[in-house]
């Protein structure tokens, strides 16, 4: 089920403030994946609501929570949603949406009822979401990881070859503000998304996984006033608009990045130069 309280984030001028387990508090998700269960949190970047579903024997229902202030879950928001398990379906209206590893479905606002399943309880599927408000109807899509245009980044020499798989963006599922997508990297590489950026139009969730036991730190704040979190398996990091947002594991890894705000540009960044970071 959901979490009864929202996370919420502290401003940019009270993070120099704040002790490591206050930081974690405020910008740490942990334990998103039960079995048998739904787990979600509501935060207040853009209203941005993130969980995980890890179905066993029965399908289990989105259900709505009193934080939406509507007659159903997504009366007045969308969703998206990869599954990083093994074979599952949504069912949504009636619909059925069948989602191997790594693949994305995406739900538009007004969609009532919406189930998740796994193919094989023995091996579950892992269904990592988020959702936000929206005032626009798209179509509901599933999107397979073969089918979202991979982009490589990145060089072996700086560590951080990776291969971004945009799910939910302007060219490809259209949403009204959710944008979403998955980035690996390569064997070798270790660090994501550096040189590091913010966009003030957008906030932005990282969630990490196929980190096996390996730990990985996690740098936010304003640019000239850093902090970091250690990250393992399956966690999420939460990113204000005011703040950047970059990782180094100990070894490769995936994460799922999603976002919404005031456009849906992915390219519409504030880049903070790696020297001016303090």
């Amino acid at each position: 089920m959901f979490a009864d309280t929202i996370r919420r984030t502290p401003r940019p001028q009270d993070v120099p403030g704040l002790s490591t387990q206050e930081l974690r508090d405020a910008f740490h998700l942990a334990n998103l994946f039960v079995p048998g269960a739904l787990t979600g949190h509501f935060t207040d970047l853009d209203r941005l609501a993130v969980g995980g579903v890890m179905p066993l024997g029965e399908p289990i229902p989105l259900p709505n929570h009193k934080e939406t202030g509507r007659a159903y879950f997504l009366e007045m928001r969308e969703l998206g949603a990869i599954n990083i398990g093994g074979p599952g379906r949504v069912v949504a209206d009636g619909q059925t949406f069948s989602l191997n590893p790594l693949d994305c479905v995406y739900l538009p606002r007004g969609t009532r009822a919406v189930t998740f399943a796994s193919a094989n309880p023995s091996a579950p599927a892992k269904f990592y979401f988020l959702t936000c408000p929206a005032h626009a109807v798209h179509p509901a899509r599933l999107m397979t990881s073969a089918e979202a245009a991979p982009v490589a980044l990145g060089a072996p020499e700086t560590a951080n070859q990776r291969t971004i798989y945009k799910f939910i963006h302007q060219g490809g599922i259209q949403s009204c503000q959710l944008v979403m997508g998955l980035t690996a990297l390569a064997p070798g590489s270790v660090w994501n998304s550096f040189p590091p950026h913010t966009h003030w139009r957008r906030t932005e969730i990282y969630f990490y996984f196929d980190l096996g036991d390996k730990v990985l730190a996690h740098f936010f704040g304003e640019p000239q006033e850093t902090r970091h979190l250690f990250l393992h398996n399956e966690e999420v990091a939460l990113s204000p608009n005011w703040s950047m947002h970059f990782g180094c594991g100990t070894a490769n890894y995936k994460f799922i990045w999603g976002m919404a705000g005031e456009n849906q540009v992915f390219d519409d960044m504030d880049p903070a130069p790696p020297p001016t970071l303090r």
